[in-house]
């Protein structure tokens, strides 16, 4: 990621007390002034922060410290040292992503304190105020008295100011694909709310969620609570007292151990964010999460390049095939893969995923012994792996590789350096990674620090064989794209494949809507859209995809994700004139607009693709029908562009009819104006391109 310009202005102010009070505060607000962090400690000597926006406050006055195994807690008899002002204001390139140039621009607060006590320990804090929210963190400096820290939990808390309307899952340290519930602050319930997985532990030991965490004030007010640059530490839920409206730091544990998080000082924590926008879609328009993590390290990405894919994996949902060979219907064959790499050919699309092409898929979940199961390089004997990669290049189709691990994390740690090889060898700069199941070893959740440093250091090795890691089951998106950005997409909610299967009927309208606002704030997600048999009776009966049509195609552009998958089978696109979307829309952008949006009812977003001047747009509703007007002065102006508009039929609805769409084609301008009408559950999807 090149740095196209950085300007930076520091004030340093430097504050030495020996008390412990200090009334009027340590101020630092955001460069539009709107957003203030006031710090303090109090007479107790406890570090705390309050945060306002325009004169209210938004969090009032929060604790912050730890408790620590085999050391008293850190949390009182502080006092301060000094602090330090700084502003900051670069722009700096996405090599893939949502848009093209970002701008950071933050200003700085970093605090000294020390124990007044006998220990004298010391430890420091960093606000830094956007104008879209706050990112703080904590630092543990070089010291004396300690050298190694354990952390039986982290005590950061968000004291609210009300009662407020909340989008929340539970804070499982397992699995984040639960149904988000929408309530006020006061009755969250995250253990009878929890939306069982139909294969993967659950773990949900107090009444917390995980984050992102989205509310909207009873004042119009949007915040959206989460962590940024989640390196070497245990994820973070937030626990809920629902009658002092306050949630406070709950750190994902282990079994095996009486602490949550080991660290060897010096280091600093992940940064703790609240977003804080007025208008909805100003939360999706906000790139607080990534700014807050550090430059890219890997500088040359040119190898991984943005890509639609089909692939084997809708069919095994289904029932058509599966993973397995002894199951006499084995999907990860030659000639099916080459089937699929056919039709990408025909169709714009760049690449194909093959899962259950590698031996193992028969004793891969439920079994205890499941450790060393798969070994990422043999294949089954109906799937020549070499003839496909062979056969893709010859047609202009990449293969995206597949590494289910069943959580056993110790066998694929030890495999990874062959299986990457493998691919290297190959020119296979992909894979799509899963750990379902319990993890082994036993005793460690997917969300705790092992598995934070499992799912890290797998990135980081990938990168040194040039291969970009779209992770499922996996622990969320914290802006480590920037960082590393070989890790491209990730699951971590209830995807498309829940509608295939699941006994409470799969994903509602409102889902998407929802996730919008929330799960896509942390980053890209891998929602695998375009099925077009909504209904698939043929297969199954009792399921079905809970959406039209139109709002399938609109899902390209609304949910982000540099790889998206057009996950329906061949048969379901061919003859379907809905398919020109697919092939047309872009996957890599030069800018985003958001035009509208309100959490679990509606989002339209607008994104130029990159490279050229072509447009797309996708909007989507919950259960309700509604009308949108869309402005179209985001266009470049002097040009007039083709649109094809793709829009639910007349009659469309997500259960009673949702294959009616409707297609039609209109000339549009920067001054053109228009209404579609979007059925229940439904969308619409736009394509532009410049007249010639």
């Amino acid at each position: 990621m090149k740095t196209l310009k950085i300007t930076i202005f520091v004030i340093s102010i430097f504050l030495f007390s020996c008390s412990k009070g200090n009334k009027l505060g340590t101020k630092i607000a955001s460069p539009n002034k709107a957003i203030e962090v006031v710090f303090n400690v109090t007479e107790k000597g406890e570090a705390t922060y309050t945060v306002s926006f325009k004169n209210n406050e938004v969090i009032k006055t929060s604790t912050l410290g730890f408790n620590l195994k085999g050391a008293p807690s850190l949390k009182r008899d502080f006092k301060l040292i000094n602090t330090k002002k700084s502003s900051f204001n670069e722009v700096w390139e996405m090599p893939w992503g949502e848009q093209t140039k970002v701008k950071n621009n933050y200003n700085q607060l970093k605090i000294k304190l020390q124990e007044t006590s006998e220990l004298k320990r010391k430890l420091n804090l960093t606000f830094r105020v956007y104008n879209d929210g706050i990112g703080f963190r904590y630092e543990f400096p070089q010291q004396k008295n300690i050298s190694e820290v354990f952390i039986t939990e982290e005590k950061t808390t968000f004291n609210l100011t009300d009662d407020h309307k909340v989008w929340w899952i539970p804070g499982d340290w397992d699995i984040y694909e639960h149904l988000y519930n929408t309530t006020l602050f006061s009755k969250i319930d995250a253990k009878s709310k929890a939306n069982r997985h139909d294969l993967a532990q659950t773990s949900i030991p107090e009444n917390a969620v995980n984050t992102p965490v989205t509310m909207k004030t009873k004042s119009g007010l949007y915040l959206s609570f989460h962590e940024a640059s989640l390196v070497n530490y245990s994820g973070m839920t937030l626990k809920v007292d629902t009658v002092n409206f306050t949630m406070t730091s709950n750190l994902v544990g282990s079994n095996n151990l009486d602490y949550k998080v080991k660290r060897t000082i010096p280091f600093h924590t992940p940064w703790r964010t609240i977003q804080i926008v007025e208008k909805a879609s100003d939360l999706i328009a906000s790139n607080l999460i990534v700014n807050l993590n550090e430059p890219n390290k890997l500088e040359d990405i040119s190898w991984f390049r943005p890509t639609k894919y089909t692939g084997i994996w809708w069919e095994m949902h289904l029932g058509k095939s599966y993973w397995d060979m002894a199951s006499g219907k084995h999907g990860a064959t030659t000639k099916n893969a080459k089937a699929f790499i056919d039709f990408s050919a025909k169709n714009n699309i760049g690449a194909v995923l093959v899962e259950g092409w590698n031996t193992g898929w028969e004793h891969w979940i439920g079994f205890e012994d499941r450790e060393g199961v798969f070994d990422f390089v043999t294949p089954y004997s109906d799937y020549d792996l070499q003839e496909v990669v062979r056969y893709g290049k010859e047609k202009g189709v990449e293969i995206i590789m597949h590494h289910e691990t069943s959580a056993a994390t110790e066998t694929y740690e030890k495999q990874q350096d062959t299986a990457y090889a493998l691919m290297k060898s190959l020119g296979i700069h992909v894979v799509k990674t899963g750990y379902v199941g319990k993890i082994l070893p036993k005793g460690e959740y997917h969300h705790g620090q092992y598995m934070v440093n499992q799912y890290n250091n797998a990135v980081k090795k990938a990168a040194k064989y040039q291969i970009a890691i779209n992770a499922h089951e996996p622990i969320k998106a914290t802006g480590l794209r920037r960082t590393y950005p070989n890790t491209i997409s990730r699951e971590g909610l209830r995807g498309q494949e829940f509608n295939a299967w699941s006994s409470d009927g799969g994903n509602p309208p409102e889902h998407l809507t929802i996730v919008a606002f929330t799960r896509m704030l942390a980053g890209p997600i891998d929602y695998t859209p375009g099925i077009f048999d909504i209904k698939f009776d043929s297969w199954k009966k009792d399921n079905q995809v809970n959406t039209t049509i139109a709002q399938q195609l609109a899902l390209y552009v609304v949910i982000y994700s540099p790889v998206q998958m057009a996950a329906d089978l061949i048969e379901n696109y061919e003859g379907n004139s809905a398919l020109q979307f697919i092939r047309d829309v872009g996957v890599d952008w030069q800018q985003t607009n958001v035009l509208n949006g309100e959490v679990g009812d509606f989002v339209t977003i607008a994104r130029k693709e990159r490279n050229s001047e072509n447009w797309f747009v996708g909007g989507i509703t919950d259960e309700n029908s509604r009308r949108m007007n869309i402005n179209f002065d985001f266009l470049s102006k002097n040009i007039v562009y083709n649109a094809t508009i793709y829009e639910d039929g007349k009659d469309a609805h997500w259960d009673k009819n949702p294959t009616a769409i409707n297609i039609r084609k209109i000339e549009i301008s920067s001054q053109s104006k228009i209404n579609i009408k979007l059925a229940p559950g439904g969308g619409f999807a736009i394509s532009l391109k410049p007249k010639k």
